[in-house]
């Protein structure tokens, strides 16, 4: 209890995701006595020093009302343009709810690519920064309108925790109009206990998801849980808390809340390394033997030449590898200093002979360990 005390205490930065059900109805539209009640307890966090990132929900929910459809559309293209309908819609009524406390608000609309890529990632963390430093406050949500990808398979549950690691937030918080996770479907058990803190995220938690899809929203408790897995490994504390509570921002802030945490890991993966182990695409993978696998586990070191089987797939240099032992194992995930036709020339080689094979001056290592993630890391 006195380490859930610390955490809760020592919030600094916070990303907060409302879920489409709070914000949106089929019939009248987006929530407005919500959004300003859920601008009135951000401005108490404001007050407070607590630096705010709000990842929204709704835009395709907001389309449906405005639209006057009968339920949510299931085709891309009218998802597509629903979202396209109902985007402005939410960002006004947001920023109405703010402006009447004195409190800016910027849009900002982000794909996978703005995380997967690294330039990308590096010039919204910027963005990100710049608009703290002007008291603005963030609304994000995923750009519905062009990302195919991410209306088909995307939720803004693991959106907002890969928005908590880019802006190194220190706790996310999951509205939505479940109080937490249960051990058993309340729906069906009414005996179902509510699972206040999860310290490890175990199969068995990972087995207690609710599978169900609202109507108007893509997600759920599997959504949820994967979306504790990326935090605590980043070292940021989770909640699920219900948002039809007007004052539960304030009873998480005193540490008196009803949710569910998720406590996050005690060692702290540098920002690099986050990226790198959580958010970034792989392009190929290299396969090693023994000798290496053992080198990079167990000695914590780079990944040379001399311990490469062979690669698997397309990759450029600076690319994002996955690394495999010689039996399908993963073993961890890194940068490469090498094209994959290159790792094809030097493997099994020593690092003094690569210039000569290579006819060009070459780094030793094929990933090097600072840009190495080993699993157990």
């Amino acid at each position: 209890m006195n380490r859930l005390k610390k955490i809760i205490d020592q919030q600094t930065t916070l990303v907060i995701k409302v879920g489409t059900h709070l914000l949106a109805n089929k019939e009248k539209g987006i929530n407005n006595q919500f959004l300003d009640k859920l601008a009135q307890n951000i401005a108490e966090l404001r007050a407070k020093g607590v630096r705010v990132a709000l990842v929204t929900s709704g835009a395709i929910g907001a389309g449906v009302a405005a639209l006057g459809l009968s339920k949510r559309p299931t085709s891309i293209p009218e998802k597509q343009a629903t979202a396209a309908v109902g985007q402005p819609l939410l960002m006004e009524a947001y920023e109405h709810a703010f402006r009447t406390r004195q409190m800016q608000v910027a849009q900002i609309l982000l794909t996978k690519d703005d995380f997967t890529v690294r330039r990308r990632y590096v010039n919204a963390k910027n963005t990100f920064q710049a608009l703290f430093d002007f008291g603005v406050i963030p609304i994000i949500n995923e750009n519905d309108t062009v990302a195919v990808e991410e209306i088909k398979l995307g939720d803004n549950d693991n959106l907002s925790a890969m928005v908590a690691t880019l802006i190194d937030a220190t706790m996310l918080i999951l509205l939505s109009d479940i109080d937490g996770l249960y051990d058993s479907d309340p729906h069906i058990n009414q005996s179902a206990k509510l699972i206040h803190i999860v310290e490890t995220i175990t199969p068995e938690i990972e087995q207690l998801a609710n599978k169900g899809i609202n109507e108007l929203s893509t997600g759920g408790m599997v959504t949820k849980i994967q979306a504790a897995k990326r935090c605590v490994q980043a070292g940021i504390a989770m909640i699920i808390a219900n948002g039809k509570d007007p004052s539960i921002l304030q009873s998480i802030v005193a540490g008196t809340f009803r949710g569910t945490i998720f406590l996050p890991s005690e060692k702290k993966m540098t920002q690099r390394k986050q990226w790198i182990a959580l958010i970034s695409r792989p392009s190929g993978s290299i396969i090693v033997d023994d000798g290496a696998q053992q080198a990079l586990t167990a000695l914590k070191k780079s990944l040379l030449p001399s311990g490469i089987i062979s690669t698997n797939g397309k990759f450029n240099v600076r690319d994002i590898v996955l690394i495999y032992d010689r039996n399908g194992n993963l073993i961890g995930k890194g940068i490469s200093n090498f094209s994959s036709d290159e790792v094809q020339l030097i493997k099994g080689k020593k690092s003094r002979e690569m210039e000569a094979i290579l006819k060009r001056k070459a780094p030793a290592e094929v990933i090097h360990r600072n840009n190495l993630v080993v699993i157990g890391d």
